[in-house]
């Protein structure tokens, strides 16, 4: 007899569960039913600023097909909600009035953007009502009025100083409108890089052409535009930012309403074990930014110090395959088969990676700590174990600066502005926590001039080109020598460029490198 699987919610995540689990609905193993809240199947939410400035569509950042699924046998029922869950029946109550059962239900349900509370703005973040001039940029509809924006020349603000508020920023100033950036602190990314990387990076932004308002507060907005349209957005030392159009970047948070309504344990997620499970229902999974995996075992090491969800589309893809393969093993061969299945790793901390025209960063671990900072550079330091090392190097005339935080040699943290070989290079000996060599100077030399053909990774084919779906070099190759020739080709073939679209320059490159040695 299959399963009934129901999954709550149609984004990037869910996309790949049901991806992974289409083998086992065509052989009628698993019935699959996807409730999708959006009219529209799954797209990259990631890459909503790219096609709101015009640098893609939205048939590009498709990531499913309803129709395609439904002739495999998935049943797909778009622009509709759970209304809520009945544990004790094991069903689903849906907004149009019917109710299905599950034998398995998996929350893939993601986040939501946080609505900062501002004059003018409706109080309760969970039901948002925006006024005209205002957009949280999170789905299509919000990316056609950022176009209509930039393809005018309007002024955008970007309320947020994170990476995608960064993105979106320096995206529509180079497509032709005005861009200022509005963040608390002294410099944006404040919570992942130190004053020296903030400085630099602050500088470079501008040298893009975006304004920079740093240590500023907001405390409403102004609405007097064309039919009470968005005009300027109010801080609190009584002074006013002009614009056309409001960005709110301003993080997102976990849509978790659902779980809590149902009875079931969250903290910033859904609370989740090592198998994905919800604690005391094994019915029940959560995949995605939804997801908190912070198992109820009090002596457990990697929970004590676990964080919330990433809120990257990479660590919510490996547990779509995993959750994937445990769903298929749980139906074909029991429970007992299912919790023999090797428990999903903890995620290793994430890289965050910004890339724009002339802008370059990485960043990862922790970098607070500065040469001279001896607490710090002796915390941990306990029983043997090594102190932190500090190597740093800036030159904020050119927009460069690195810092290397290190502990016996291996990366404890890493950032790097302005210098793209270099970080590379940091960001492969990070994720495979290799040491660094004694003379950190050769890291810097990855930038110099002898090495503008060939950087120190560009030969590695074993290194990760996209983070987000763990593809390699390697793989990139082989699907360029099996003829795909452009990155859509590449995305289609190997998954890698369908995340953040970090790596769209690194596979281009890769495509164009094995050209010019068959023209040659």
């Amino acid at each position: 007899m299959s399963e009934r699987i129901v999954v709550v919610g149609f984004g990037p995540v869910a996309a790949r569960l049901i991806d992974e689990l289409l083998p086992a609905v065509r052989t009628g193993l698993v019935q699959l039913l996807v409730v999708g809240q959006e009219t529209e199947a799954a797209y990259n939410r990631v890459m909503v600023a790219e096609l709101g400035v015009g640098r893609t569509t939205a048939e590009a950042l498709a990531m499913a097909d309803a129709s395609e699924l439904e002739s495999d046998g998935v049943d797909v029922r778009l622009g509709t909600k759970v209304k809520r869950i009945d544990r004790a029946r094991q069903q689903v109550v849906l907004s149009d009035g019917t109710a299905e059962h599950y034998d398995r239900l998996v929350f893939a349900t993601g986040s939501r953007p946080v609505i900062p509370n501002l004059t003018g703005l409706n109080p309760d973040p969970s039901r948002p009502v925006l006024p005209a001039g205002v957009t949280a940029l999170r789905d299509l509809r919000d990316a056609a009025v950022l176009r209509a924006a930039v393809a005018d020349g309007k002024r955008v603000v970007v309320l947020g100083g994170g990476v995608l508020g960064l993105e979106t920023a320096l995206a529509a100033s180079e497509e032709g409108a005005q861009t200022t950036v509005v963040h608390n602190g002294p410099f944006p990314l404040g919570r992942s890089i130190d004053r020296g990387s903030g400085s630099v990076l602050t500088n470079s932004l501008r040298a893009g052409g975006v304004r920079m308002a740093g240590n500023a507060r907001s405390t409403g907005i102004e609405t007097s535009g064309p039919d009470g349209s968005f005009s300027a957005l109010l801080l609190d030392d009584g002074s006013a930012i002009d614009g056309d159009l409001l960005v709110l970047s301003c993080g997102v948070r976990p849509r978790i309403e659902l779980a809590e309504g149902c009875g079931l344990p969250t903290s910033a997620g859904i609370l989740v074990d090592h198998h994905l499970r919800t604690y005391h229902e094994p019915h029940m999974f959560a995949i995605g930014d939804c997801a908190e995996v912070r198992c109820p075992d009090g002596s457990c090491v990697e929970c004590r110090t676990a964080t919330g969800p990433s809120g990257l589309v990479g660590p919510g893809w490996r547990q779509a395959e995993w959750l994937a393969e445990y769903l298929v093993v749980l139906a074909r061969d029991g429970q007992a088969a299912a919790d023999a299945v090797e428990a999903l790793p903890m995620e290793k901390p994430g890289v965050v990676v910004l890339k724009a025209r002339g802008i370059n960063l990485a960043v990862a671990g922790d970098n607070q700590a500065d040469p001279w900072d001896e607490e710090l550079l002796e915390a941990g330091a306990a029983s043997g174990r090594a102190r932190r090392q500090i190597s740093q190097w800036a030159d904020p005339e050119h927009g460069r600066y690195v810092k290397m935080t290190t502990r016996g040699g291996v990366l404890e943290g890493l950032v790097a502005v302005g210098m793209p070989r270099t970080a590379a290079e940091l960001v492969v000996l990070f994720e495979r926590s290799s040491e660094l060599p004694a003379d950190r100077s050769l890291l810097l030399r990855l930038d110099g001039p002898d090495q503008i053909d060939a950087g120190a990774t560009s030969n590695d084919p074993q290194r990760t080109v996209c983070r987000c779906a763990g593809v390699s070099a390697a793989s990139i190759e082989d699907s360029v020598l099996d003829g795909c020739s452009t990155v859509g080709e590449v995305s289609k073939a190997t998954r890698a460029g369908t995340g953040c679209g970090g790596c769209h320059g690194d596979i281009k490159g890769i495509i164009e490198k094995h050209f010019q040695a068959a023209a040659a």
